[in-house]
């Protein structure tokens, strides 16, 4: 059970345990599974981690949500910080391009465009330094 829902995406070990106890597994049966695959390195969090984040930023996702995801699939802090690089230039350029993507370039023409804009990019995930680095040419 656990190899075919790995033979259709990678999963983290907390998630790959939650899906065998919801289909009647023992605690101690998925650890052992959960050893094994390991061991044969068709389970890493390492690789799920990598995969996740550029899925997700591939996707439109920022930094913040991506942590925050990741969190609740019980990756690691070390882990997330690892790979995740929040400060990174690339997260610029990928805000911006979001916000090219949804708002066609369009500057916002009062407060309240600019406020919307801007909630939507923090609903994404993006950091206030990453948005300001949007709207701060325009204000």
């Amino acid at each position: 059970m656990a190899f075919n829902l790995l033979a259709r995406r990678e999963h983290s070990a907390t998630e790959l345990t939650r899906k065998l106890l919801l289909r009647g597994f023992s605690l101690s049966e998925i650890e052992t599974v959960l050893t094994t695959l390991s061991a044969e390195n068709l389970l890493s969090n390492n690789r799920f981690t990598e995969n996740y984040i550029h899925y997700r930023q591939a996707k439109g996702y920022g930094p913040v949500r991506i942590r925050a995801e990741l969190r609740e699939r019980g990756i690691t802090e070390e882990l997330i910080e690892h790979h995740l690089k929040i400060a990174d230039n690339a997260w610029f350029v990928a805000v911006k391009q979001v916000w090219q993507k949804r708002f066609k370039n369009r500057v916002p023409e009062d407060f309240k465009a600019r406020a919307q804009q801007m909630r939507f990019l923090q609903y994404r995930g993006f950091t206030q330094e990453q948005i300001e680095s949007i709207f701060g040419r325009f204000f």
